[in-house]
């Protein structure tokens, strides 16, 4: 079955089935949905990949749809959407185009997942709970730049908004990591202070980040709802989340462009939908 959803929670919720198989050598819980099938009395197991006839191609619907994606952008005549990056180009240029070429996809393929985030974390914010945000490197400063403009302010005049970078306290960074090991960096701090029905953003470029997936799930069994900010690969992040953006780029640099912009753009949501006209 192939569904048009970024996870296949919903689906099953509503379907309740007695036995939920993972491929991909997941742990069994960080499997979207084995929460649901366990409580059930369900069996929920993760079977390894396959290796296609090539190694980054393992034989799953994620890999086979990511080839018809790639093959049908192949296709596409010159002129259609984006611009083509122009080889002959400064390296600048290129630069540049291929930043336009990224946020003008994720304009055409993106934009509901961006008004679900945004009105998640808007309804939250209404209700009077929490916004977590952790990432690492770049994204611990895009986190920490999120959070910054909800607990201050972004272009318009209005009451401060709990948003909380879970990277900025070396005391507690170092504590954690020191006692508990890196991976637990962000659970740990999940823990001592996420509430049910706050929100999680958890930023990776890759989507990979032992110590970022650790948090979701730690965020999970608290009850908290979670959101994805990842690239084109992030799918082990997106799928763990309950809604998640991924930026159509492969590159470190488009992919962390593109999250201050989502993250600019969730603000300039929150201004709308929290204050009035």
């Amino acid at each position: 079955m192939i569904f048009d959803e970024l996870t296949p929670a919903r689906l099953i919720e509503e379907l309740q089935p007695d036995v939920l198989v993972k491929g991909g050598d997941w742990p069994v819980e960080h499997i979207i949905g084995a929460d649901v099938v366990l409580r059930k009395g369900g069996r929920v197991l993760s079977l390894p990949l396959k290796k296609g006839p090539f190694a980054s191609h393992p034989y799953s619907t994620t890999g086979l749809v990511e080839r018809i994606v790639g093959q049908v952008r192949d296709q596409l005549p010159a002129g259609s959407g984006a611009p083509a990056l122009d080889d002959a180009g400064t390296p600048l240029t290129r630069s540049l185009r291929e930043h336009v070429e990224t946020i003008e996809r994720l304009a055409l393929d993106s934009l509901p997942a961006i008004q679900q985030t945004a009105d998640l974390i808007t309804a939250a914010l209404k209700a009077g709970n929490k916004l977590l945000l952790c990432g690492n490197g770049g994204s611990a400063a895009d986190a920490q730049h999120i959070a910054a403009e909800f607990a201050g302010r972004f272009e318009r005049e209005r009451r401060p908004y709990p948003a909380i970078a879970l990277t900025t306290d070396t005391s507690k960074l170092t504590a954690i990591g020191n006692d508990y090991g890196f991976e637990q960096l962000f659970a740990r701090q999940v823990e001592g202070l996420a509430m049910p029905q706050d929100v999680l953003v958890a930023l990776s470029t890759s989507g990979n980040s032992p110590n970022v997936l650790a948090a979701v799930v730690a965020a999970h069994r608290l009850g908290c709802r979670t959101i994805g900010l990842t690239g084109a690969k992030g799918t082990r992040l997106a799928s763990l989340c309950d809604l998640a953006v991924v930026v159509p780029s492969t590159r470190t640099a488009r992919i962390q462009e593109a999250h201050i912009t989502i993250g600019h753009l969730w603000c300039e949501l929150a201004d709308v939908s929290l204050l009035p006209p």
